[in-house]
């Protein structure tokens, strides 16, 4: 192989709001954690055992601004990029920190509309990806059926 590549894709929760820095020029970053699950069953003691690991996500410029005022903590996203390693100071003992710089991000998460009912929420989501065909999804009732649609 004749290249390199430095690639990265996370589904996880954010584990916490998105920090923002602004900078002159209009230029912004966006900071937040991002938590992944591993989860297993021990073969001796047949208890599930769950391992969190925690990435540090930045995103920059509009991208940022549009993570500020969407996501919030606890919020499922797909993110892709790329590792960077950096380094800083604190109190003049040198720190590093490994981030994943994002080049594309999905928002996994549906924000619930304030006129629906939370109990019902499959049949808002099936009314906002399906394709108006003329029928009236709202208009029928809600039933219980085996149906996978």
């Amino acid at each position: 192989m004749a290249g390199t590549i430095n690639k990265v894709i996370l589904i996880g929760h954010l584990g916490d709001e998105v920090k923002m820095h602004y900078f002159e020029g209009g230029n912004a970053i966006g900071r937040f954690p991002i938590a992944t699950n591993e989860t297993y069953t021990n073969r001796q003691t047949g208890e599930r055992i769950t391992n969190t690991e925690w990435h540090n996500i930045v995103v920059r410029n509009k991208l940022a601004e549009i993570c500020e005022k969407y996501l919030t903590k606890g919020d499922k996203v797909y993110v892709e990029g790329r590792l960077k390693n950096r380094q800083y100071e604190v109190d003049g003992q040198k720190r590093y920190t490994t981030e994943i710089q994002v080049q594309d991000m999905t928002f996994l998460s549906t924000k619930k509309d304030p006129n629906t009912n939370p109990a019902s929420p499959q049949v808002d989501q099936q009314q906002h990806s399906t394709p108006n065909n003329g029928n009236n999804m709202s208009s029928m009732p809600n039933e219980d059926d085996d149906l996978p649609f």
